[in-house]
């Protein structure tokens, strides 16, 4: 896998994420390869990964084994056209665009393309991410992608398309709703006479503590609330205002509310997978994009 030739298209946060990644464990950079309209950004990444780079997509393309779209759904189109008919009979083409499917890519590439969708999340810019994947190809493309993925993070497959608008609203969106707690943990702690460097200290480093706790504990997220929770204590009382407050509700719709969002989105899709078996303020209330 490491001598794979492996190509991007979009050089942006994601996609230096994963080179980042690739590059931490092992893969040459002499084999990767990134194509940009930006000069100033190619030159940033050939700086700091020693990468290839290009303006030239149909270039990257041509010289890939794994070719992974990286540029934002509204920017598809035009990448797709720039590239028909230049990609090899076994690259693999990977697409981390939100809301656009393996139908929707097919009619722009063609049908003898071998396809794998991945709802990645911006933890993988700290090589934490959450990545799931959707193949419409053989076990060889699943595994390069799994390959190139795993090198921030975790992954996880779905055997249904139409899973990842469920994905997308849980780790998709994910890290905003834990950001926004924290957004506003910190802004109380401040509004109760906390400096506010501490109040940032306190949040962060709990919200990594929880976090490794629910990673490495081995307990579900309801045990281990119920083992810091004393009978009558400071918690019960915190967290007993959060449910009058109708937090678990408001949980619940916001994650419907992404779900139905990334179903809007995207145009109808209606292929399965041919194979598979592998293994404003915080006190104002918040913005949202």
């Amino acid at each position: 896998m490491q001598n794979l030739k492996i190509s991007f298209i979009g050089g942006g946060n994601m996609a230096e994420a994963l080179l980042a990644g690739l590059v931490r464990a092992g893969h040459a950079p002499g084999q990767l390869m990134v194509a940009d309209v930006r000069v100033e950004r190619l030159d940033e990444l050939k700086q700091a990964y020693g990468v290839c780079v290009t303006q030239n997509n149909a270039e990257a393309a041509m010289e890939a084994d794994a070719l992974l779209l990286a540029v934002k759904p509204q920017q598809m189109d035009v990448v797709l056209k720039s590239i028909a008919g230049k990609i090899g009979k076994g690259t693999t083409v990977i697409s981390i665009a939100a809301g656009i499917g393996i139908k929707h890519l097919r009619e722009g590439l063609g049908d003898e393309v071998c396809l794998v969708r991945v709802m990645p999340n911006t933890p993988c810019l700290v090589g934490a991410g959450m990545s799931v994947l959707f193949c419409d190809a053989g076990k060889d493309h699943c595994a390069r992608a799994e390959y190139i993925l795993d090198s921030s993070g975790k992954t996880a497959w779905v055997d249904d398309e139409d899973m990842l608008h469920a994905v997308t609203a849980i780790s998709g969106s994910g890290p905003a709703y834990f950001f926004l707690l924290a957004e506003l943990m910190q802004a109380t702690a401040h509004a109760l006479g906390l400096p506010k460097e501490l109040s940032g200290v306190l949040v962060t480093q709990t919200a990594l503590g929880a976090g490794r706790m629910l990673v490495e504990s081995g307990k579900t997220a309801e045990e281990l609330r119920q083992q810091v929770t004393s009978s009558g204590g400071t918690t019960q009382a915190a967290l007993e205002a959060m449910f009058e407050g109708n937090m678990p509700d408001a949980v619940r719709a916001a994650i419907t509310a992404a779900a139905k969002r990334s179903k809007a989105m995207a145009l109808p899709l209606t292929h399965k997978p041919c194979h598979r078996t592998l293994a404003h303020g915080p006190d104002q209330g918040a913005g949202h994009s």
